[in-house]
């Protein structure tokens, strides 16, 4: 074989080595099927969860106030530079394509936000990515290690891993935010009364921006139904409005961050 012939079968190689390092974080699950929300990818996982959830992925408190946040305790600390430091671990049962699905969703926080998910080296508080028995976390900074899970059959994907991130940042969701009822109607025939805590509205602080129907933290419509395919969350006045979006955080959602902890991007 001759030099030249060499050389086009190397290009060739590294033309199909290429393509295949640029498609595969879609088939890895970098983004959810398009057929699926986030609230059914969500609760789904989270069928026979042995941790005690509310709304379908937070931890319950461990102390009675836990939900709520006085004088800024559950926020993560800015450091000298003024970023936000969240220090993580992420245990070694996931696999290296999974870690880079995890480190890819963080990325949208560096580089839009204040936050830092940095590897974490001798922090007290910390999240620690674990692939439990679901999707879930903590609301906001706990203290000590927080577990945050992303079963390896459900979760690792970009945007539950975004909308779990957010959580530990002391994001609610929204459909629970406390106007929640000038935008959305819940349908209270389809939830059965043992769900019904999970649509309780949260004393939250909407820091002057506006409902968000494409917030990355926004379930669906047949959320905690109790009737296959019924809606139990229903937009006004316009009932198609699309809910429940998985694939990345919105600029609202982007503009909550910073608004809380005072980002001058």
């Amino acid at each position: 074989m001759n030099t030249r012939a060499s050389f086009s079968i190397l290009l060739l190689l590294c033309g199909v080595s290429q393509a295949l390092f640029l498609t595969e974080p879609k088939v890895l699950g970098m983004l959810d099927p398009e057929d699926v929300d986030i609230t059914t990818k969500i609760l789904d996982s989270n069928n026979g969860s042995t941790e005690l959830l509310i709304e379908g992925d937070l931890v319950f408190p461990k102390t009675r106030n836990a939900l709520f946040c006085f004088n800024n305790n559950c926020f993560w600390k800015k450091n000298s530079n003024n970023l936000v430091e969240v220090p993580y671990t992420v245990n070694s049962e996931f696999t290296y394509n999974e870690k880079m699905i995890i480190e890819n969703a963080m990325t949208t926080f560096h580089s839009k936000t204040c936050i830092r998910f940095v590897p974490r080296s001798s922090q007290t508080d910390y999240i620690s990515i674990q692939n439990k028995d679901g999707c879930y976390s903590s609301l906001g900074r706990t203290g000590g290690q927080q577990v945050l899970s992303l079963n390896r059959n459900g979760c690792v994907y970009h945007g539950i891993v975004q909308h779990e991130l957010n959580h530990a940042l002391g994001f609610y969701h929204e459909q629970t935010r406390s106007d929640r009822d000038q935008y959305v109607k819940i349908n209270w025939e389809y939830v059965s009364p043992a769900m019904a805590y999970n649509f309780q509205k949260q004393n939250t602080n909407n820091q002057n921006t506006p409902y968000d129907y494409g917030s990355i933290m926004h379930y669906g419509r047949t959320a905690f139904t109790n009737q296959a395919g019924m809606r139990t969350i229903t937009p006004i006045p316009d009932a198609s409005v699309q809910i429940g979006q998985r694939q990345e955080m919105s600029n609202i959602d982007i503009l909550r961050i910073n608004k809380l902890y005072g980002c001058s991007i």
